[in-house]
């Protein structure tokens, strides 16, 4: 699998050879639908619905197929990426220690739900089952790097002021 982030802007996907490329080096089995739209993810960081459709007529799968496997999969992404990716911990460990609130605030903060991207393409919120940094709970991860003992004073601060993100969220 190539890890080819270069992302591309809505729509272009239609005649987009690194697509072709991708097509070419399966031999078109059902049975390779999620490598297919891993590869497809790795290109645009996302999958376009156009991409999609074309993965249907490629793979011999229902379009509502391909749409149930790429909703089933949390790894899969139906819209384009922020430019920060925002994620919380919501497993066990940071749940008992209040991430619920860290989640509500970034949500109020930031005006979007989980799996959702602000209306300016800014920001990504996004929310997984455990970071396995449980001792250190709650834990919030903006474009890769770990906050621990996040409070929603300090995960609004996360996503207000781009620069302290090297600084421990309290």
């Amino acid at each position: 699998m190539k890890k080819n982030k270069t992302k591309t802007t809505k729509g272009s996907e239609a005649g987009d050879p690194r697509l072709d490329r991708i097509f070419k080096s399966y031999e078109g089995r059902a049975r390779d639908t999620v490598s297919v739209l891993q590869d497809i993810q790795d290109v645009y960081g996302y999958l376009p619905e156009d991409a999609l459709r074309k993965a249907s007529v490629f793979l011999g799968v229902p379009l509502p197929e391909i749409f149930g496997v790429a909703t089933f999969y949390r790894m899969f992404r139906l819209n384009a990426p922020g430019k920060h990716t925002v994620t919380a911990c919501v497993g066990t460990a940071c749940h008992v220690r209040g991430v619920t609130r860290v989640v509500d605030e970034l949500s109020r903060t930031l005006g979007v739900e989980p799996g959702q991207t602000t209306p300016d393409g800014n920001y990504s919120l996004e929310t997984v089952a455990c970071l396995g940094c449980c001792a250190i709970g709650p834990v919030v991860v903006k474009d890769g790097q770990y906050h621990g003992n996040v409070t929603p004073q300090g995960a609004r601060k996360l996503v207000e002021k781009p620069a302290r993100t090297a600084e421990v969220a309290k």
